[in-house]
């Protein structure tokens, strides 16, 4: 048993997300109930698949490949749960792209080894919670991002006047709205909270190179900065939520760019 859990690979749950998307695709095509539980079940034996590999594999957060494969599991999860309770709409053609982009990326990256203890394990009490309100506030920023690309497209939809019923279903303009703006605004004290644990823990690993300059550091930074714009825009300037979704997704491709990019503390992933 144990060497079969071993042998899960990200092929086996990216393949499953994937046949999962091309059903709930094909059920827009061709409305039938059969492909939207095959669609679960695809979906649902990809989510236990990446668990199982999570698990087993327990790869640091604090390098590229780890941070993206977590955050994709994570998007998964909200993919699953979104489809269970908004059925008839088209959840999953928006979030479960989102998770494949992530899984695609971390191929770039290897697997480091052996996870870094005082970022996985939690050996180190703070640095398991820098990892965890980082990790939290992407997620924020990450269903900001969907709720973002849901709001432009049934935008554009309202505004071609699609016949009702047709085309995608979605949720309407103003809670696709509310759920952007809230999930920048629980994002933004989870981020901050990270960002001021994780300068304490640089602070102690100072011999760390190139340390605060490092682009994950500095990415992080621009990604706070970003959430202060985005609050500013809409409690301040009373900015559309069009502008404020096409900024959210601004700021996500900013995520990417981030989580791409190793930890200061660790080191990089080898060839």
């Amino acid at each position: 048993m144990e060497s079969l859990l071993q042998n899960i690979t990200r092929v086996c749950f990216g393949a499953s997300y994937a046949v999962a998307l091309l059903l709930e695709l094909a059920q827009m095509l061709n409305p039938r109930p059969v492909l939207r539980l095959l669609g679960l079940c695809f979906g649902g034996a990809g989510l236990v698949a990446h668990t199982i590999y999570l698990i087993v594999r327990q790869p640091t957060i604090a390098a590229p490949f780890g941070s993206l494969l977590l955050l994709a599991w994570v998007v998964a999860v909200f993919y699953f749960y979104g489809t269970l309770h908004h059925r008839g709409l088209a959840w999953a053609v928006f979030v479960l792209p989102l998770a494949l982009i992530l899984i695609g990326l971390s191929y770039a990256f290897t697997d480091g080894g052996s996870p870094e203890p005082r970022w996985f394990t939690g050996e180190s009490f703070w640095g398991a919670i820098h990892g965890i309100l980082l990790l939290l506030a992407f997620v924020g920023l990450s269903v900001g991002g969907v709720a973002s690309v849901m709001y432009l497209a049934q935008a554009r939809r309202l505004k071609s006047k699609a016949l009702p019923g047709s085309g995608l279903r979605l949720l309407s303009l103003e809670r696709l709205a509310q759920m952007n703006r809230r999930a920048v605004t629980w994002a933004f004290p989870l981020l901050t909270a990270g960002l001021l644990v994780g300068a304490i823990l640089l602070a102690q690993h100072s011999d760390a190179s190139p340390g605060f300059f490092s682009p994950r550091v500095l990415g992080t930074i621009g990604l706070w900065l970003a959430f202060l714009v985005l609050l500013y825009l809409r409690y301040l300037a009373h900015s559309s939520n069009r502008q404020l979704a096409i900024l959210t997704l601004a700021a996500f491709g900013l995520l990417l760019v981030t989580l791409a990019t190793n930890h200061p503390v660790v080191p990089g992933s080898r060839p």
